[in-house]
């Protein structure tokens, strides 16, 4: 059945002034909208696009298309997708307009919708493009184009948001900017990110053995904590999360254990739901130095064990180049994953990744594995 999108403009007839109104009649009038024939995505007169990160203003590539037709005045919407497969399994909104048959992407935007994508820096790949088109401020009838495709380079672009505990249960204490211990982030899912370490009840009081979530070290905001109010933040093994700025304008309540121990944290930025629940660490190998090792990186560089956990280690900063990586322990077993920036790392796993330059803190914990890579000036 043909979709039809009505839009309706009702006059009202009244009576002319001193004048009795004894009735009303409603003159109705129907504009309607109907479905557009699929619009043409115009081929690209370049095929391969080297992105120069020197220049992230500049116009790297415009699309143009024919104007579509839904049998209405109204301007029509325009989004412009982008994929790393035909099948735009994990679309991408590179830009949207309206009323206009052409769209341009500078080379930062267009370096930003291939990295999204999940286009890799530094080498040609396959990018696919296609324009949807709709009318109405809720996007009605949406049609899509043809798609096209184009080898673009992009140069690095890193997408990831970083996070880091900062309390009284913590080690870093209400310190904003104390080396504070970075959330692991989940290499299959950007918004999942779990913690699993040692926290500390302090002096046994309400307000002690709580922590909060940072996204920038030494800024208080923007944080993360529950979503009760301090005061009435009592500490619960689960719930909903909140964020300043994200969520709200004022600051959230706090995250906190009851006791002494080694606890799992997850926190999920899809669902704005946490859990922490009790970890079991009876039994876990207690190593006395790790090293890092392999061809990403000039020399092995030693890692600091915690002093607060010694199932906790970090490297400040390390120049690490395109090559792959490796844990050595003291014991002279080697651990690693096999996914870029963050992954779970086991005995005699495959080399972790580094796909581009720059100075890095590294963190591992071997408890479960988890490491994370954060670039520095990246």
């Amino acid at each position: 059945m043909k979709k039809i999108l009505k839009f309706k403009v009702v006059l009202f007839a009244v009576l002319s002034l001193g004048f009795l109104m004894n009735s009303c009649e409603d003159d109705t009038s129907e504009f309607t909208a109907t479905p557009t024939q699929a619009i043409t995505l115009a081929d690209l007169p370049i095929t391969m696009i080297e992105l120069d990160a020197t220049n992230p203003g500049n116009p790297a590539i415009t699309f143009n298309w024919n104007e579509a037709d839904y049998n209405q005045q109204a301007s029509e919407n325009y989004t412009v997708l982008v994929s790393s497969d035909e099948a735009f399994t994990n679309p991408i909104t590179a830009t949207s307009v309206v009323g206009t048959t052409s769209a341009t992407l500078s080379v930062n935007e267009l370096n930003s919708a291939a990295g999204s994508a999940g286009l890799p820096p530094f080498t040609f790949s396959t990018l696919y493009a296609k324009v949807e088109s709709s009318i109405g401020t809720q996007n009605g009838l949406p049609v899509s184009s043809n798609t096209i495709n184009f080898q673009v380079q992009p140069y690095f672009n890193y997408v990831f948001d970083d996070y880091y505990l900062v309390g009284n249960g913590t080690s870093a204490d209400w310190n904003n900017n104390n080396n504070n211990p970075p959330l692991f982030r989940d290499a299959e899912n950007g918004n999942l990110y779990t913690y699993t370490g040692f926290f500390t009840k302090g002096g046994g009081g309400f307000d002690d053995g709580r922590f909060k979530i940072l996204e920038v070290r030494g800024q208080w905001q923007p944080q993360w904590g529950v979503a009760a109010d301090e005061g009435s933040d009592t500490i619960e093994a689960s719930g909903d999360i909140a964020g300043n700025p994200a969520t709200q304008d004022n600051d959230p309540g706090r995250f906190g254990v009851a006791s002494d121990g080694y606890y799992t944290f997850t926190i999920n930025f899809s669902s704005n739901t946490y859990t922490m629940n009790p970890f079991n660490d009876a039994g876990a190998t207690t190593f006395t130095s790790m090293t890092l090792q392999g061809s990403g990186v000039g020399s092995d560089t030693a890692f600091t064990q915690s002093s607060f956990d010694s199932h906790l280690w970090y490297i400040s900063s390390v120049n690490l180049q395109p090559g792959d990586l490796q844990i050595m322990t003291n014991a002279g077993t080697t651990w690693a994953g096999s996914t870029s920036f963050s992954g779970v790392a086991t005995e005699g796993g495959d080399s972790i990744p580094v796909v581009v330059q720059d100075d890095y803190e590294v963190w591992f914990n071997d408890l479960t594995g988890d490491y994370i890579m954060i670039p520095l000036n990246l």
